[in-house]
């Protein structure tokens, strides 16, 4: 019988509660605020709507309202089916406005500019994607 590699085995696996807990999750670095990042799975093939949920938000909030929205795109085996959208503002750590697997599902893009909208431009319109009061 071939040896098992016992150093392999040990490598700890998060428990599915952990990896829905939105207080485990590491941001990435932050660049310049406020920015925008999306995480996204590449294995996925996630490309296309990360980069359409980039185009809605620049044209929403254009410069210098964001001042820059980035694409992260991950391929390892603790990111598969990822779909993350961060919000980095001066002075405060990452806020993580959207979670695929937290919230369920991807983001429609109305609710992702309200919550974006409520922080970084709470007076700002966004005409048919507003709430109906």
């Amino acid at each position: 019988m071939a040896d098992v590699d016992t150093a392999a085995m040990s490598c700890p696996i998060p428990s599915v509660t952990d990896a829905l807990d939105p207080s485990t999750f590491v941001p990435p670095s932050p660049l310049p605020s406020p920015t925008i990042t999306i995480e996204f799975c590449d294995r996925c093939r996630w490309l296309h709507r990360a980069t359409w949920v980039v185009t809605e938000l620049l044209l929403t909030f254009p410069p210098p309202a964001l001042k820059a929205v980035s694409v992260l795109p991950l391929n390892a085996d603790d990111t598969a089916g990822r779909f993350r959208v961060w919000l980095n503002v001066e002075n405060d750590p990452p806020i993580l406005i959207w979670d695929r697997k937290v919230e369920g599902g991807f983001p429609e893009l109305k609710v992702l500019k309200q919550r974006i909208r409520d922080r970084i431009q709470p007076g700002k319109s966004l005409g048919h994607s507003d709430r109906k009061s």
